[in-house]
């Protein structure tokens, strides 16, 4: 990749991983509230009034959606990245 275009898909990578991470969050709130029954909201660790099960399962499935939508949106980033000038991101 040359030096322009890598100074154009890095402005694009800090978008994108921005837009992902809102996108994340909100898929992450929508899932808990499904999850957990008791309409808390998501587990905060240092919460000890909530068990220490619901605290893990919360970071586990957040950590799930976050590396999903991050893996797709960089994906798909790149896919259209390539489009535009036929070359490569990486």
């Amino acid at each position: 990749m040359s030096r322009a275009t890598k100074a154009m898909y890095v402005p694009l990578s800090i978008v994108t991983s921005a837009v992902g991470g809102m996108l994340a969050t909100a898929m992450f709130g929508q899932i808990w509230k499904r999850v957990d029954d008791s309409g808390e909201g998501p587990p905060d660790p240092k919460d000890l009034n909530r068990s220490a099960a619901t605290a893990f399962a919360g970071a586990a499935l957040q950590g799930l959606v976050f590396g999903l939508v991050r893996a797709a949106i960089d994906r798909a980033g790149a896919r259209g990245y390539q489009a535009v000038t036929n070359e490569s991101p990486i």
